[in-house]
């Protein structure tokens, strides 16, 4: 049987050791400032990312991995008489699960298998743990593409955002939204949603209410949640991940809460200060 090789993108933000323990390949995206560009996680890093928009007044633009940089990933892996099973960001935020498609016609038909995540970050991290842990076990290529699809719909992504200058700054909100929301105090609580990014609550006050609002929802499938792994991901806000993640394993029983560092991708989006939920149930 050939040997399977998990591949993601950047945006899945696994920590450096499940990326080592399972051989998993990292395809980067890329981050674009006016005078140069960067690979997310190889040429730059988040903190980089927040000190320019804040000298700049502006957000880089990201960019998804051409079709050839998919090839040369997973090229050598063919080569050797492996199969590849590539997990992306979500198709309905980047171009790049349409890129690995095209990536992937080019290789013998059946050797690649591009599956779209439908979510991001954790989401992501959740989905290509059950599948690199799958390969270890000797699952053929279609049989993990085939779990991945079955199980996407169990991934649940929440986050709340500290700041709507990075969402206003990317379009994703109104000037006047923003203008009222930075007065109130608005913090909205973003869920992914067949793939999309969707608002599902706006707390008005500290951030630690619409935090509160997070967990409470995650609480409500404590039942449910599949405890083999729970992910709270975060960019530079370490003491709401450490809290989120002391009520997850006190409230849950579960067996891995891992806190996980997003990229600069995800934070060019959401901004310094923003942290999520991602688990399955």
């Amino acid at each position: 049987m050939s040997i399977v090789k998990i591949f993601s993108d950047s945006t899945s933000d696994l920590p450096q050791g499940w990326k080592e323990t399972y051989d998993i390949g990292i395809i980067p995206l890329y981050v674009v400032f006016e005078d140069a560009t960067y690979r997310d996680g190889v040429d730059i890093t988040p903190e980089e990312v927040y000190r320019r928009v804040a000298a700049q007044g502006a957000l880089p633009k990201t960019a998804a991995p051409s079709p050839a940089d998919f090839m040369a990933a997973f090229e050598p892996v063919i080569r050797s008489g492996g199969d590849v099973v590539y997990i992306s960001l979500s198709s309905a935020l980047s171009s790049t699960y349409q890129n690995a498609l095209l990536a992937a016609v080019e290789f013998p038909e059946g050797r690649v298998h591009v599956v779209d995540s439908e979510t991001l970050c954790g989401g992501i991290a959740l989905l290509v743990m059950k599948a690199a842990r799958a390969a270890a076990r000797g699952q053929s290529a279609p049989e993990i593409a085939a779990m991945v699809k079955e199980c996407r719909s169990q991934v649940q992504t929440e986050f709340v955002v500290d700041t709507l200058d990075y969402l206003y700054m990317g379009g994703r909100c109104s000037g006047m939204q923003n203008f009222i929301g930075s007065l109130l105090k608005i913090r909205p609580v973003l869920r992914l949603i067949d793939g999309a990014i969707v608002p599902v609550s706006k707390i008005r006050g500290k951030k630690e209410k619409a935090i509160e609002q997070m967990l409470h929802h995650a609480l409500e499938h404590a039942g449910t949640i599949d405890k083999e792994l729970i992910i709270v991901a975060h960019t530079l806000a370490e003491e709401d991940a450490k809290y989120l993640e002391k009520a997850l394993r006190e409230q849950t029983g579960s067996g891995e809460i891992a806190i996980i560092h997003a990229g600069c991708v995800i934070g060019s989006h959401c901004g310094p200060g923003t942290v999520g939920l991602m688990y399955m149930h």
